[in-house]
């Protein structure tokens, strides 16, 4: 058989297993997944499989609290977490008796060094970010090749690496019809969309009411996670819809989006090409702040470093992304829906110059 591709998903929200099943489910390897949480995976493939492992970020209290200092080259690397030994050792023991192809980061720096450590060559998954750490430059310039999963014109000017990039890869971008998805909810007349990603802990309630009010005509929705202010006053022109499995009906419906800025919503809401206001929360690295620069800069959204203050802040604000607005940008940025299948392609061709054909057999009593 084929020797097989591992693959580290980060289980941080779900953008990460989206485009990893995605991927996987394009490919014909035997894959074997790697993360701390197995059911945030859409449907699977034969041939691909989980293998749970602890977290790496989280502690459970057994650690022993050992206190010597991270250096540079690494991120998230205490001393004394046993699940950490667990989860690097279960991947190590798969590299030493699967013999793999290559490793799949998405995303781990001290992954991503594991595999090259253990002779294992890795892709690494890029996000935006201030990522010009030792830990970050040692992951990318050991890789065997990056993947980006989002278009070309959205790479940081620093970035001095090439990489394929595969915009859409993992997201749903065919949306309904407006008409229909608006007569489906129920909505008429102007609607405007707060969206929030399942990473973090979304918007404050506080500022969206002072949007409503500043736009009293319009319909303001939101979706996600909304932290509650003891001293927001609502107006009746606001609805919380919290999480809802149809969120592509409501981009289809709205004339404008207020949004953060995650991989999985930014393309959704390029898909969608209405007037976009993107505010990032926060995420280590600054990785949203800098995907914000990155749409703004490529002209698909106005970005704003926090929601506005104040009614007339809203409102210029709102006319400013609405006097921006370039429906055929936004939609070019999104992708073309071929991302899976494209990037596979990408990873096998890897997979051929890293490996001769007779070195890419593995016998099946090794395989197995």
């Amino acid at each position: 058989m084929m020797r097989p591709v591992g693959y580290f998903v980060h289980h941080q929200g779900r953008g990460h297993a989206e485009r990893c099943a995605a991927l996987v489910n394009a490919m014909t390897r035997p894959v074997t997944i790697f993360c701390a949480k197995g059911d945030i995976f859409p449907p699977l493939r034969e041939g691909v499989t989980i293998t749970p492992i602890p977290s790496l970020f989280e502690p459970t209290g057994t650690e022993s609290g050992a206190d010597i200092p991270t250096p540079d080259t690494l991120h998230c690397a205490p001393v004394g977490w046993p699940g950490i030994r667990t989860a690097m050792g279960t991947i190590a023991g798969w590299f030493a008796a699967a013999d793999p192809a290559l490793m799949i980061c998405d995303v781990s720096a001290e992954v991503a060094q594991l595999a090259r450590i253990c002779s294992v060559p890795h892709v690494k998954v890029v996000q935006h970010g201030d990522r010009g750490d030792p830990g970050h430059v040692a992951a990318y310039d050991g890789a065997a090749g990056l993947l980006a999963p989002f278009h070309a014109d959205l790479a940081q000017p620093d970035w001095r690496w090439p990489m394929h990039h595969a915009p859409g890869l993992g997201v749903a971008l065919a949306l309904p019809d407006r008409a229909a998805a608006r007569a489906r909810l129920g909505l008429t007349g102007q609607v405007v969309l707060v969206l929030s990603g399942g990473g973090g802990n979304g918007f404050a309630q506080a500022p969206i009411g002072v949007g409503a009010r500043a736009l009293p005509d319009a319909q303001w929705i939101t979706l996600g996670h909304v932290e509650r202010d003891w001293h927001a006053t609502e107006p009746g022109n606001l609805r919380h819809m919290g999480w809802v499995p149809n969120v592509p009906d409501y981009l289809a419906a709205a004339d404008l989006v207020i949004s953060s800025t995650g991989n999985t919503t930014c393309q959704q809401v390029l898909a969608a090409g209405v007037p976009w206001i993107a505010v990032p929360e926060w995420r280590y690295f600054d990785e949203q702040v800098f995907k914000a620069r990155a749409l703004q800069a490529a002209g698909a959204a106005l970005h704003l470093p926090s929601l506005p203050a104040s009614v007339h802040a809203w409102r210029g604000a709102i006319a400013a992304a609405r006097a921006a607005h370039d429906p055929a940008r936004q939609r070019a940025l999104a992708g073309t829906g071929d991302a899976a299948p494209a990037a596979a392609a990408w990873i096998e061709e890897l997979c051929a110059r890293l490996w001769p054909a007779s070195a890419d057999i593995i016998p099946l009593a090794t395989a197995s």
